[in-house]
């Protein structure tokens, strides 16, 4: 921790934030005399006069934006030990929780089954030898209904426990410090050689996880927390997810493999994290060439963008040429001013729900779906995904 600069710089955070909230505030102000805009208040959006949105400070936002900050920083010096009881290869309760989420999954499978077979009290009647029995203990409740409740109590508890295992044995199996021992290359040291491979490497790594982040349900679930506050300013940056652990990601440990010592890989990611945090604000207006290369403000408000042009792009950290490459690059457009936020806001200051909204609509969806191919669907297809049939 003392040598995270991420951690170091909180009195950075707290001046620039200040600063950039008296900015948002002057600029607002102007704007009453200038146009016919009239805010609610000094933190409501409007416009810059140039094309852009100004939306400014919301007092219970950036109280939100901050908590989570704080969570997060919390969460992995208290989530790993609460879980390690529970992780394949480490805790003993392990195998316990394997055969747990393999019996859910079993009797959401049979359930499945019992409900297809027996889609009303008509198909019911029509087994009266096979089922008989079992219609006499559920009374007057017909069979299809029950077993469809069943089954979406299994499947739900099937995929919070095989999500469990399948995420914490995957953390265990693929860190840093495991795969380092396997490298493939020599040790390239702490020098400036080892640094510079490990912030391209991470930064390379970073975009596939961050799409992903975008492109996979479960890990939507995760990363939601960060594109939830309807305003974009410098504590936006900091309202980070607290359930990392709870993610299935591309490890940045296969750097190890190229001699990157886990240490050095550690750095990478503050510093990658920390360049992140300057281009969440408004303040900043386009940097001309210099967005060749690098993400800049401009091009991380459309990455918090809810507008369809600007949905899913421009998903660099520190470099943007991944998404040029790679085919997600959006520049922002002055004539589309970003809106940010959700494509549907949850409306809650809440650190809790801002949390977990996305975990709980996930699940219910899990415990809707009428086989094991939608159950699945809603966790690794897009977010907003829906069965067809």
């Amino acid at each position: 921790m003392a040598t995270d600069p991420t951690v170091w710089a909180v009195p950075v955070y707290a001046g620039t934030i200040a600063a950039e909230q008296w900015w948002a505030r002057r600029r607002i102000r102007a704007q009453r005399t200038t146009s016919d805009v009239t805010p609610t208040d000094a933190g409501s959006s409007t416009s810059d006069g140039g094309g852009r949105t100004i939306a400014g400070f919301e007092t219970r936002d950036t109280l939100t934006s901050l908590a989570m900050g704080a969570l997060s920083l919390a969460a992995p010096l208290v989530v790993p030990k609460l879980l390690a009881p529970i992780t394949p290869g480490v805790g003993r309760h392990a195998r316990t929780l394997v055969g747990v989420a393999a019996g859910l999954a079993v009797t959401a499978t049979v359930a499945d089954w019992i409900a297809r077979e027996h889609v009303s009290d008509g198909g019911t009647a029509a087994r009266p030898r096979r089922m008989s029995g079992l219609r006499r203990r559920l009374g007057r409740r017909p069979v299809a209904e029950v077993a469809h409740r069943t089954a979406s109590v299994a499947g739900v508890g099937a995929v919070v426990c095989g999500g469990v295992v399948a995420t914490t044995a995957w953390s265990h199996w693929t860190s840093p410090e495991r795969i380092w021992s396997r490298r493939l290359l020599p040790d390239l040291g702490t020098g400036p050689v080892a640094f510079g491979v490990a912030m391209v490497g991470w930064d390379f790594i970073y975009y596939w996880n961050h799409r992903l982040m975008h492109e996979v349900r479960a890990l939507w679930a995760i990363h939601v927390v960060h594109h939830s506050s309807e305003r974009y300013n410098l504590s936006t940056a900091l309202r980070q997810p607290v359930a990392d652990a709870l993610g299935v990601f591309i490890p940045s440990g296969l750097l190890s493999l190229l001699g990157v010592r886990p240490s050095v890989i550690a750095q990478a990611r503050a510093w990658n994290l920390l360049y992140q945090y300057w281009i969440h604000t408004e303040a900043i207006d386009r940097l001309g060439p210099v967005e060749e290369v690098l993400n800049t403000p401009s091009l991380h408000r459309v990455h918090h963008g809810s507008n369809r042009r600007y949905l899913d792009r421009n998903h660099g950290g520190i470099l943007i040429i991944w998404d040029r490459l790679f085919g997600t690059h959006v520049t922002e457009d002055p004539h589309e001013p970003v809106v940010y936020g959700l494509t549907k806001n949850i409306d809650s200051f809440n650190p809790a729900a801002v949390a977990s909204h996305e975990h709980v609509a996930m699940l219910r969806d899990v415990a809707h779906a009428r086989n094991w191919r939608d159950r699945l669907g809603h966790l690794v297809r897009r977010p907003g995904w829906q069965s067809a049939a």
